[in-house]
């Protein structure tokens, strides 16, 4: 049985990564055809609502605490060749939110450092080993020890909030998104891309969706949504000129694409602060969906606003299933 008294609300199930074996390989947290059709058997299609029955019932206060919605990041190809064709066989229409960089020719390089990461490695602590050695060749080793010692309260938050990850999942997470300037991350990274004989060009070619896939999923009723235009580690970080930038660029450039006014959105990476709340009130999003299901310091409530709507990471629901 699904619900239980940690979920026993109303919320989403976030989707990432699927793989088929063939044009998608299998990588960290990502499920197949099978485990798809069995995720939603085990929470129960009956709970499962088409996305914009979700939306109105909210907007009407009338979501009962069983009532779910599916949601998917990232703009990912796999979802579309993958996920698309099982929800369209059982009829449910649900939320797809867009970073609007990876439909352009601007190379963004978030998921193609997740994709070298995950398919280049045996595992993940082969990665972590070898990204931490030329970490340490251009950065003083005392200064992460240090960093990580100061984080020490943080990455145990982050454990409860994101189980599924490991200590070192969470550490590497850390670095690169506190410790390492977004230039000398990206040097890491192709110094390595290099080592490994990595040509991301032709590795991830077919690694995320065209406005045509976009344009599709709005057609067969999927509600579009946004995801920020390039997906920064922590927006909550950033300036109000650069947030506001993040969400008006990737409205625009979304509503172009389907011709229709966009309402929702997730928030990438689970990053936001009042600012970003104020930001997206005033580009009139009315439902926004956060990265987790547990209370933290930003919130009284679960579901504390129609911006901060809880979801469950398909990846907690896949290991009640496997147990």
């Amino acid at each position: 049985m699904y619900f239980n008294r940690y979920n026993n609300f109303f919320h989403g199930i976030m989707f990432h990564h699927f793989h088929d074996g063939k044009n998608y390989r299998k990588s960290d947290g990502s499920i197949d055809r099978d485990d798809f059709y069995k995720l939603i058997k085990f929470i129960g299609k009956k709970n499962i609502l088409d996305a914009n029955d979700f939306y109105l019932k909210l907007k009407k206060n009338n979501l009962k605490k069983n009532h779910l919605c599916l949601t998917f990041d990232d703009s990912l190809k796999s979802q579309y060749d993958i996920a698309l064709p099982i929800i369209e066989d059982l009829n449910i229409k649900s939320f797809f939110f867009i970073y609007s960089s990876a439909l352009t020719k601007k190379i963004n390089f978030l998921e193609i450092f997740r994709y070298f990461r995950t398919n280049f490695f045996d595992n993940n602590d082969q990665f972590y080993k070898e990204f931490l050695k030329i970490c340490i060749s251009l950065i003083d080793k005392r200064k992460i020890n240090s960093f990580h010692k100061k984080n020490e309260k943080e990455i145990k938050k982050w454990k409860v909030k994101f189980p599924f990850y490991s200590i070192d999942d969470i550490k590497f997470r850390l670095i690169r998104n506190k410790f390492l300037s977004r230039k000398n991350y990206k040097k890491i990274m192709f110094t390595m891309f290099n080592e490994n004989n990595f040509d991301y060009k032709t590795e991830c070619k077919n690694l995320f969706l065209s406005a045509n896939n976009v344009k599709k999923l709005s057609k067969l009723g999927h509600i579009i949504g946004l995801h920020s235009h390039n997906h920064p580690n922590m927006i909550q970080q950033k300036s109000s000129h650069i947030q506001k930038n993040e969400y008006r660029n990737n409205k625009k450039f979304l509503e172009k694409i389907i011709s229709k006014k966009i309402f929702s959105m997730s928030h990438p990476f689970g990053s936001y602060n009042n600012l970003t709340l104020k930001i997206l009130n005033k580009l009139n999003i009315d439902i926004g969906f956060k990265q987790t299901l547990r209370i933290d310091e930003k919130v009284k409530k679960i579901n504390n606003s129609f911006l901060e709507i809880a979801r469950e990471d398909h990846s907690n629901i896949m290991s009640r299933i496997e147990k």
